[in-house]
C-alpha cells in the first residue's frame, strides 16, 4: 500500500483515483468482522479505532484486513451489501483463508 495526501493506494495502481473504499475490519475483542464503505479510508479506520463509530465502539481494537477501491458510491454500496451477504462472506473467507488460519503471520 502507498499513502499520499491522506489517501491509501495499492502499489501498481497509483494512477487510479479511487473515490470510495469498501473495507473489512477484524475485531480482536469479539473475533468478528465489520464491513463498511467510505470516501476516506484512513480517516474512517481512525474513527473506528478511537471509538467514534457507535457500531464498533465496544469492539476495539480493530484491524483493517481487506479493502477494495471503487470509482463511485453506488458501486461501493453494492459491493458492501454483497460482502455482507452469505455468498459475500464465503468470498471473503476464501480470499482471507490464510490470514484466518494464522492472523499473526
Amino acid at each position: 500500500m502507498y499513502i499520499a495526501g491522506g489517501r491509501l493506494y495499492p502499489v501498481g495502481f497509483l494512477s487510479l483515483d479511487m473515490k470510495y473504499y469498501v473495507y473489512v475490519l477484524y475485531s480482536f475483542k469479539d473475533f468478528q468482522f465489520y464491513t463498511g464503505y467510505t470516501g476516506n479510508l484512513i480517516k474512517r479506520i481512525n474513527q473506528h479505532n478511537s471509538g467514534k463509530v457507535k457500531s464498533t465502539s465496544n469492539r476495539i481494537p480493530l484491524k483493517l484486513i481487506y479493502w477494495e477501491g471503487c470509482l463511485n458510491q453506488t458501486d461501493a454500496s453494492r459491493r458492501e451489501k454483497y460482502l455482507k451477504s452469505g455468498n459475500g462472506k464465503k468470498y471473503l473467507y476464501n480470499r482471507l483463508k490464510n490470514w484466518l488460519i494464522n492472523p499473526t503471520g
